[in-house]
């Protein structure tokens, strides 16, 4: 570390300012706009792990800060470097996940003259970042740096990029990191009305058939520990979204599963019945809610938000606290006390056993995509689960039972094919100590293949478990459903030989094509401690159920089990 006031270049002042913030990773790729920064690395203690694709360091960054709670940060080259991270950042910011995203650009004497590789990155992202900066002043870096990592990482938290021309890397600064941040107009509230908090602690007491619908916001704020403590207190059953999987017991007794399009009847029967729904944390993404005018429509709604652009903006509230979810639910255990739902509790029961998750077990011996996640969950239940966007990514939120906050990291809000694979070795990167397994579709796999090499050359043994049908998946099951089956350029079958694409990259590769195979490939794969690809075979026309058709109400749900 340097003094406050040392002489350097912008380069290693940017170093310097990422020391101080605690930052350990960098996943990135290099272009010639960077060498200055590039070349201050080279002797860092920073770890820098090389993608192959500037996408892929995106998705890698926020997958750390998924696993961990910390910022992630993401490294690209001006021009197509710094257009490339665009995916990645704006799946950041529809999930709310902190990152600092730092791109070159071309010096500041060049801008807005079509110069090559330039592109007017802060204009591209700023509609998909919580905040963005173009550096101007090398005098006004540090400031800079600072400033983004606290808005990242304050409030709903988000993505920030800061881009750096290269002048601004090489330009001389008397370096001093600033102590604190000062931004007038942005002051996130933490602290609740306690008013509005004594009100639903009344609604509470007189409810006999509320239900919680908490979201990714649980485990931004790190709440789980209050949220069952509030959830068991008050007697109310748990649904939790797809991004907040974890932050409530899978296997207690009142969790009911997911909600919405793919969730459990139950859970979407409790809520369409609910007289109270206290929602923590989520923002009723229309997945969840489906047809709007219908959704709880005979609850009072109580939404708990750090972020007041949230309250009523899909649906109509009635009694809005403005906050942190983990100081308001602390303050809820405080004031609320039992619900009146003894009848309530038995009633979900009863749905639980009258309308389980189930899937038709096969004739022969070939292999059901939802016994993979199954015996996952039984090789290795504290796993971290990483996913791609697809069938898969449903069976892998049905069927594992999450037990805590960060062991369950997927694409929400943007629905990113090729995001869990770079988001799996974000995850074991920042945790080493946990098995990270990638759930993915042979579709969604081939987005971002090309890191395999990635987790070869850093010796980073991410599993990925290829629930292979030879279709993109999701969209061949709506074809099915509502185009008479009509498979317009869904099928992929036999593009590419997974096991063979391993080994060429040094991997592992291991193929399984019947049920009692499953078992001992995933036992193969952990034991190994290597990077390893399962190309698992699996039906192709298996499909996700139940499903609440688009534009439907949530409890209007197809079970879309096949008959043998």
């Amino acid at each position: 570390m340097t003094g406050p006031t040392e002489r350097m270049t912008g380069a290693r002042a940017l170093i310097e300012c990422l020391y101080r913030e605690g930052v350990d990773t960098i996943f990135g790729y290099p272009g010639g706009v960077l060498l200055p920064i590039y070349d201050e690395l080279y002797s860092s203690d920073i770890r820098h792990i090389l993608v192959r694709h500037e996408q892929a360091a995106a998705h890698a960054a926020e997958g750390y800060a998924r696993a961990t709670g910390k910022t992630g940060v993401c490294l690209a080259t001006s021009g197509p470097g710094a257009t490339n991270l665009v995916t990645g950042i704006a799946n950041a910011y529809m999930d709310s996940i902190p990152m600092v995203a730092l791109t070159g650009q071309v010096p500041s004497s060049m801008i807005g003259n079509d110069a090559f590789q330039e592109a007017n990155i802060t204009g591209i992202t700023m509609p998909i970042t919580k905040h963005n900066y173009l550096v101007q002043d090398v005098k006004e870096l540090p400031r800079i740096i600072k400033e983004a990592f606290h808005i990242a990482s304050t409030g709903r938290p988000g993505p920030v990029l800061v881009d750096l021309p290269k002048d601004i890397t090489t330009d001389m600064i008397d370096f001093h990191y600033p102590d604190k941040v000062e931004l007038r107009g942005y002051n996130p509230t933490y602290e609740g009305n306690l008013q509005q908090i004594k009100k639903a602690a009344v609604e509470i007491g007189k409810s006999k058939s509320p239900v919680i619908y908490a979201g990714g916001g649980v485990i931004s704020a790190d709440a789980a520990a209050e949220l069952k403590q509030f959830a068991e207190k008050a007697q109310i059953p748990v649904t939790t979204t797809l991004t907040g999987m974890g932050g409530f017991p899978g296997n207690h007794p009142l969790f009911m599963g997911m909600p919405g399009m793919h969730g459990t009847k139950y859970a979407n029967y409790a809520i369409q019945e609910s007289d109270l729904l206290i929602a923590v944390g989520v923002r009723f993404d229309d997945r969840v809610t489906g047809k709007i005018k219908s959704f709880a429509s005979n609850a009072k709604i109580i939404h708990i938000d750090i972020d007041p652009a949230e309250i009523s903006k899909n649906i109509k509230v009635d009694i809005p606290i403005v906050g942190d979810a983990k100081w308001i639910l602390a303050h809820l255990i405080k004031y609320a006390g039992k619900a009146q739902s003894e009848e309530w509790i038995e009633k979900i029961d009863g749905w639980k056993k009258q309308y389980p998750l189930h899937y038709m077990e096969p004739a022969g011996d070939e292999i059901k995509p939802q016994y993979i996640v199954e015996q996952i969950n039984a090789v290795c239940p504290d796993a971290i689960i990483v996913t791609e966007v697809g069938q898969h990514q449903m069976w892998a939120a049905q069927y594992f039972k999450y037990t805590e906050p960060r062991t369950f990291i997927s694409s929400g809000g943007l629905g990113t094919m090729g995001y869990g694979f770079p988001a799996a070795i974000g995850a074991k990167v920042a945790r080493p100590d946990k098995v990270v397994i990638d759930v993915s579709g042979d579709g969604s796999f081939q987005m971002n293949s090309q890191e395999m090499a990635t987790i070869v050359q850093n010796n980073i043994p991410v599993i990925i478990a290829i629930f292979n049908n030879g279709f993109l998946g999701m969209v061949r099951q709506w074809q099915e459903i509502f185009y008479g089956k009509r498979y317009s350029s869904t099928c992929i079958r036999d593009s590419v030989d997974f096991v063979k694409l391993a080994e060429a990259y040094g991997a592992l590769g291991i193929r399984a094509t019947t049920r009692d195979e499953v078992r001992p490939a995933l036992e193969k794969a952990i034991a190994s401690g290597r990077p390893t690809l399962i190309d698992f075979i699996v039906e192709c026309e298996e499909n996700v159920s139940p499903m609440v058709p688009a534009g439907a109400a949530i409890n209007e749900i197809l079970d879309l089990e096949r008959k043998e």
